[in-house]
């Protein structure tokens, strides 16, 4: 019986150091605000000697806010550099010197009184976080066995939306939610690059990089063999062989050649449209401002940030159950339920934040399509962008795909944060519209465009992109099964 011990160790080594980051991250400034933003004013005056406006105060704290994402496009974009020179295990390991940067910057802003620490270690964790979003998966991928690789893919999004909730709740203000807690919630995050640090170093490199990137056979099967726990990995190895010798018949992928080559041109368009479609889906709204959206709705603060708690847990819960289904409904079913779901919720929620203005039941009903929302999300998009973009490519083209995909999703996280409340302040309660023409969209070209993945190796899902120009399956074919 093959034990799977080590490959737990691995997954968890890898994933908990990594997508906790993201997550924490993610978080962690909401609940204090207030706090921030009067240490802002109190840093202003110092450093400047006038106290600022409220204009300026709230546009700094965007600042800090948003400077998150700036830093994770960068991240994401240097991800195909890290691994391809440093592998997938060094790369992650490398990348936790950011982490501590960033938590000394962060944690010692309020005693240095410089609201500019607090932005650069924001942008600093954001490059961390980037970085993560593209190595994480990566790793998590070639390590997996076909039946698991979505399953073990999908841990990135779960523990991502733990540590949302976690940093959700040491904000609250009867823990760290206070004036000399705030800094020491920040610099909390260097607690899972010390995990990281104290666990992956046992763990092997991915066999597919030892084989395939640096050409070393023994390495690799020794790393198969502790990874699953048995000798018998002749399969595996087999197909690692297979894909390797078709890379070694092809010219190494450069980035030019996804707008060259039709069969690496259509992945990468999916690759960045389901990224695009997990943050335009609204789902950040309703992390960064489900609040004010409770308080608009009339609720007061305390209701409005216990039921964003219950928001944190639904989600973490939902993300289980998709763990447990992704391997047997398949990633694209998942998608277009969960974004078609999205489409039809975001209908409900502006007819009932619109009724929420005149009549009080109208609150609690919106709030109950919010839980919805989030129960849509967690089923399919928000976990199988993360992994399936390592799915749709081989080891050669798969780390530069990787690293524009998650500064994809990055941009569109950017972009969100910085336009949701502009636009809401013009169209009011109808602001979801906008994300239900969106959703419509992504719900068709992903109907269209996207091949379903779910127990298919990598040769069979290239050669379905490969053969694009002549026929137009809706899956990648099956194995030739042996006569």
């Amino acid at each position: 019986m093959v034990s799977q011990g080590r490959l737990v160790f691995a997954v968890l080594a890898a994933a908990l150091g990594s997508s906790f980051q993201h997550g924490y991250n993610t978080g962690v400034a909401n609940a204090p605000q207030e706090l921030i933003e009067r240490f802002i004013n109190e840093s202003y005056v110092h450093q400047v000697g006038t106290p600022p406006s409220t204009v300026i105060v709230k546009t700094i704290f965007s600042i800090v806010v948003s400077i998150f994402s700036v830093g994770g496009m960068v991240g994401g974009l240097f991800t195909a550099v890290l691994a391809n020179k440093l592998g997938r295990k060094g790369a992650l390991l490398v990348n936790n010197a950011l982490v501590f940067l960033a938590a000394i910057m962060m944690g010692l802003a309020d005693l240095a009184g410089s609201y500019i620490m607090l932005i650069f270690g924001r942008f600093v964790i954001g490059v961390n976080s980037g970085l993560n979003a593209g190595l994480a998966p990566m790793y998590l991928n070639e390590i997996s066995p076909v039946h698991l690789r979505g399953a073990i893919g999908t841990l990135y999004q779960l523990i991502l939306v733990i540590s949302i909730l976690i940093s959700q709740i040491l904000g609250l203000k009867q823990i760290l939610g206070t004036e000399t807690g705030w800094p020491i919630l920040f610099a909390l995050t260097c607690v899972p690059a010390v995990m990281m640090l104290a666990t992956l170093p046992f763990c092997p490199e991915t066999p597919k990089f030892i084989y395939m990137n640096k050409g070393n056979e023994e390495r690799a099967r020794e790393a198969l063999e502790w990874l699953r726990g048995t000798h018998e990995i002749d399969k595996e190895m087999d197909l690692m062989k297979l894909e390797f010798q078709e890379l070694q018949s092809v010219p190494k992928v450069e980035f030019s050649h996804f707008f060259r080559i039709k069969s690496l041109f259509r992945p990468f368009l999916i690759s960045n449209v389901v990224m695009f479609s997990q943050q335009l889906s609204g789902i950040n709204v309703v992390f960064y401002y489900s609040t004010d959206i409770f308080l608009k709705a009339g609720l007061d603060r305390e209701k409005a940030t216990y039921v964003t708690l219950g928001t944190g847990v639904i989600n973490v819960l939902m993300t289980v159950l998709s763990m447990g289904i992704i391997e047997k409904a398949g990633r694209k079913t998942l998608l277009l339920v969960g974004l078609g779901g999205l489409c039809l919720v975001t209908v409900m929620m502006t007819i009932f934040l619109y009724f929420s203005k005149y009549y009080q039941w109208a609150t609690y009903v919106t709030i109950f399509w919010i839980l919805v929302f989030i129960v849509f999300f967690a089923v399919g998009p928000g976990s199988i962008p993360w992994f399936l973009v390592t799915e749709l490519f081989d080891q050669s083209a798969r780390p530069i795909a990787s690293s524009v995909a998650v500064a994809a999703n990055w941009l569109a996280n950017f972009a969100v944060g910085i336009l949701f409340l502009p636009i809401q302040e013009g169209l009011h309660e109808y602001t979801f519209l906008i994300f239900t023409v969106l959703l419509f969209l992504f719900c068709l070209f992903i109907f269209l465009e996207v091949p379903e993945t779910q127990g298919k190796t990598i040769p069979e899902i290239k050669e379905f992109f490969a053969h694009l120009d002549n026929s137009n399956p809706s899956s990648p074919p099956e194995p030739e099964r042996e006569k």
